[in-house]
């Protein structure tokens, strides 16, 4: 099972930056928008669970969330990846001090070493804090989408807790992923 271990801002949140992107939906309509609603800050990507160790990950997990108190955040900014001149990912960043930000910081690492202890294989390398808000068909200079989502500046939010999620490829809307939340675990319960 393809899963991922997140912080979904609040709705709220994501009311305020939907409301932000809507006008640039239409005026970027070769973009491929993600929903508001799948909107999440990726804490660890997991490509592969067994559902036989899909108990244990998520006692594991659920112990790493309980050892990090609940940090505070905003989305704010925009960024691309890999680069400005061959951009394949528009995303906003997520803005906090420098303690709620190694907060974040150390909770990635604990949710990764987590799945690892359970047996589960990680993906990816460091710990870059986004919400990926679209994809473009090709890659692309992305200077002009940079000038206008680095304004973007959102509410501030406490993280209560992260999620476990299933991630099923082109099962949902439009051929995008469908996302089943398999366990909600809070932070600071230690």
């Amino acid at each position: 099972m393809r899963c991922f271990v997140a912080i979904v801002p609040p709705e709220q949140v994501r009311e305020d930056l939907d409301e932000f992107c809507a006008p640039r939906r239409t005026a970027l309509p070769d973009l491929r928008w993600t929903d508001a609603f799948q909107w999440h800050l990726t804490l660890a990507f997991l490509p592969d669970v067994l559902d036989a160790d899909l108990d244990e990950l998520t006692d594991r997990l659920a112990d790493a969330a309980a050892r990090r108190r609940p940090p505070d955040a905003r989305l704010a900014g925009g960024g691309v990846f890999p680069d400005a001149t061959r951009a394949k990912v528009l995303w906003t960043g997520v803005e906090a001090t420098a303690d709620d930000r190694a907060e974040l910081d150390r909770l990635s690492v604990g949710c990764r070493n987590a799945a690892v202890a359970a047996g589960t294989t990680v993906e990816g390398r460091g710990f870059t804090p986004h919400v990926t808000l679209a994809r473009l068909a090709c890659p692309a200079d992305a200077s002009g989408l940079l000038e206008v989502f680095g304004t973007y500046v959102g509410p501030s939010w406490r993280a209560a807790g992260i999620e476990l999620v299933a991630s099923y490829l082109g099962e949902g809307p439009g051929r995008r992923p469908r996302y089943e939340t398999l366990a909600e675990l809070p932070l600071g319960r230690r």
